[in-house]
């Protein structure tokens, strides 16, 4: 796909450009350039506010719930110009990239009015509740439950279970949880897409202390948590549409965003190289122009995904884009550790990491968090490609 820009949206792109350096060199210059998942956690939801306030927040969702009703160059250009800008990462983006759009596709007019707005002027933050212990890259197999109940004030989803790996849960005021309301049944059927409160009492959560020393994902645990019988999307026991509709917005246009971040690692590693002289080994050469190959080739990949009708199904080339740039980044990592030599194995006082030690040590699990490279493989094969099922026991 070839994407050029008109003069008024190039006038767009100067627009928000301005904004940003503002913001950025003003009044919130201290979150500027942080990579870090939880750094400065609660500085940054002030940030999501501003955004909301802004308007910039949820630029491609409907004015009536916050946004600007943005068209696809205009959504794409707000995303390179936020990573350019080298803006923090967005700790609202449980919710306003996966849960609010999930909603706006499949939930009820009450649930739009209830959750857009809080979505998008950054009031209310989101964590995924979609894996399990037993239940990582086989989603299907997930068997925390759920059951209808009378309660205090009318019905109401009662939940049990666990979840692992959620993502800035200990951030979040609610959560999208996938749970199994059908009792005895099996696989994708009779899940339910629940939207749950976070602070009660029968949720508890454990944050996991991580190699890069911090704690980005936790484990949630529901003991007789509770929920609206209201706050279900879609139909009970049709949850996996669901859920499948918000891992297709997970490879959407926060994608774009995605890719100057890695484009803003890869000049840093690039910048190191030349001063430290390993740029004059041919090695590294060749791979720095081998990841700046595949950075192109991931920008052309995101925008033939964009340029599809999204109608909440995963297409052909968003089966293959996570698989893609997991693999790639994790590359990036090394060969970042490549470059920077023993300075790369050194840390400072209290753990302290350099940004380039990070992204090593994180980038070890893009190929296996969101599905491990292994089942993107499989999906692609079976879902894509239409090839037989592996076989299972």
């Amino acid at each position: 796909m070839k994407l050029s820009f008109t003069k008024a949206q190039e006038a767009f792109r100067t627009e928000i450009a301005d904004w940003l350096d503002r913001q950025l060199t003003g009044p919130y210059s201290d979150v500027r350039g942080i990579t870090s998942q939880t750094e400065a956690a609660q500085r940054r939801i002030q940030w999501e506010q501003e955004l909301g306030r802004a308007g910039w927040s949820a630029i491609g969702w409907p004015e009536e719930f916050g946004g600007r009703e943005a068209d696809l160059a205009e959504q794409v250009i707000f995303a390179e110009e936020y990573a350019r800008a080298k803006a923090p990462g967005r700790l609202g983006h449980m919710g306003v990239e996966l849960a609010g759009p999930t909603i706006l596709a499949f939930g009820s007019d009450a649930q739009k009015q209830r959750f857009l707005p809080s979505i998008s002027r950054g009031e209310e933050m989101w964590c995924q509740g979609y894996s399990e212990p037993n239940a990582g890259s086989d989603l299907a197999n997930v068997n925390t439950k759920a059951r209808l109940e009378q309660g205090p004030m009318g019905k109401q989803w009662v939940i049990e279970g666990q979840k692992i790996w959620t993502s800035l849960a200990q951030f979040a005021d609610w959560c999208f949880v996938i749970c199994r309301t059908e009792q005895g049944s099996q696989g994708r059927h009779g899940l339910s897409y629940l939207l749950v409160p976070m602070d009660q009492p029968g949720i508890d959560i454990r944050p996991i202390r991580q190699m890069t020393g911090e704690s980005d994902f936790n484990e949630v645990f529901f003991d007789k948590a509770v929920t609206a019988a209201d706050n279900i999307v879609g139909q009970a026991g049709a949850g996996w549409q669901v859920a499948m509709g918000t891992l297709s917005f997970e490879r959407g246009v926060s994608t774009l965003a995605q890719q100057m971040h890695f484009r803003n690692e890869l000049a840093t590693i690039i910048s190191m190289a030349n001063a430290n002289g390993q740029s004059s080994d041919p090695i590294i050469r060749q791979r720095i122009a081998k990841a700046w190959r595949g950075l192109q080739a991931m920008r052309a990949s995101a925008l033939r995904m964009l340029s599809q009708t999204d109608d909440g199904m995963l297409t052909g080339p968003q089966f293959t884009y996570k698989i893609f740039w997991a693999s790639w980044h994790r590359q990036l990592g090394e060969l970042a550790m490549d470059v920077m030599g023993q300075e790369g194995e050194l840390t400072g006082g209290d753990y302290e990491l350099s940004d380039m030690t990070r992204l090593f040590l994180f980038s070890r699990a893009d190929t296996i968090y969101a599905g491990t490279n292994q089942i993107q493989r499989n999906l692609i094969a079976e879902r894509a490609l239409g090839l037989p099922k592996e076989p299972r026991g």
